[in-house]
């Protein structure tokens, strides 16, 4: 695929999460769950322009997704796209001025297709995204010039996640926590089970037992999204990914893979420091 979309991961993690993806007719912002101060500091380090944001797309209501939803709409008069549960879902999202969705919705913004899919999170009514650019061929039919997949806070890939997520050019996919350090950890009893939970997060093994089925020729980057400071290490989400396809450490700390023939990178997002894929 030749790139038609670029991706901005702001931040990553428990602690906020906020992503832009850049098309051709401009960009969309997915989730805000830090300050506009950090925000725009951070995307002026990778080079995104905020100005060019022309629509926010929610996942849900978790805090560290929206907590600076409110701030950043004082600044911004775009639509601001969320399903009734997730607008409805904490005190003060009500507040602002939603345009509602379902979660199967698709939405035709900055010169993308946007396909939403339903997550499985404690939450009401998760989503998250496909983006696509389309054109015409020389003989007129409709075809994918570009696609970005986009999945985080899952507890499972639902079977509509599957096939979103399908042959993405850039695929972020989360892989929020290695199994054996969640269950020796630290976290009460409660809290391991709720992220193990089909309505928790993915962990690296299933994020990496998906992924041979996620990849296909046409795949150039796959991040490791929302990774645990507590109950993960970069590394490792890293490399179970990596063995999964084949792909060999690209540094010596094993944060980067790439496959022997140089076509699939694998990398990880961060809590704090951007990462910008073209």
């Amino acid at each position: 695929m030749t790139p038609q979309m670029h991706l901005y991961v702001l931040a990553s993690g428990s602690k906020g999460n906020a992503a832009v993806v850049a098309g051709p007719d401009g960009s969309v912002l997915v989730d805000c769950g830090i300050s506009r101060k950090a925000l725009r500091e951070r995307a002026d380090e990778v080079g995104c322009n905020l100005e060019d944001v022309q629509a926010i797309l929610v996942t849900h209501e978790h805090s560290d997704h929206t907590s600076g939803l409110r701030v950043i709409c004082n600044h911004f008069d775009g639509p601001l796209y969320a399903t009734a549960g997730t607008a409805t879902g904490r005190k003060g999202l009500s507040e602002l001025s939603f345009t509602l969705v379902d979660h199967d919705a698709t939405l035709d913004l900055c010169g993308m297709r946007i396909q939403a899919f339903p997550t499985s999170h404690d939450v009401n009514d998760p989503m998250c995204f496909r983006f696509e650019v389309r054109g015409n061929t020389q003989a007129g039919d409709d075809e994918v010039l570009d696609a970005l997949g986009w999945v985080s806070d899952t507890g499972y890939l639902t079977d509509e996640a599957l096939d979103a997520l399908y042959g993405c050019r850039i695929l972020g996919l989360e892989a929020n926590h290695d199994e054996r350090m969640l269950a020796t950890g630290h976290y009460p009893a409660y809290l391991k089970a709720r992220i193990a939970s089909e309505a928790g997060h993915l962990s690296n093994g299933q994020a990496a037992s998906a992924l041979p089925h996620l990849v296909t020729s046409h795949t150039e980057t796959v991040v490791a999204l929302h990774i645990s400071q507590e109950n993960n290490r970069p590394s490792l989400a890293v490399r179970a990914l990596a063995k999964a396809v084949g792909a060999q450490p690209a540094n010596d700390t094993f944060t980067e893979a790439r496959t022997d023939d140089g076509l699939l990178s694998i990398c990880a997002a961060a809590q704090d420091k951007p990462l910008m894929v073209w």
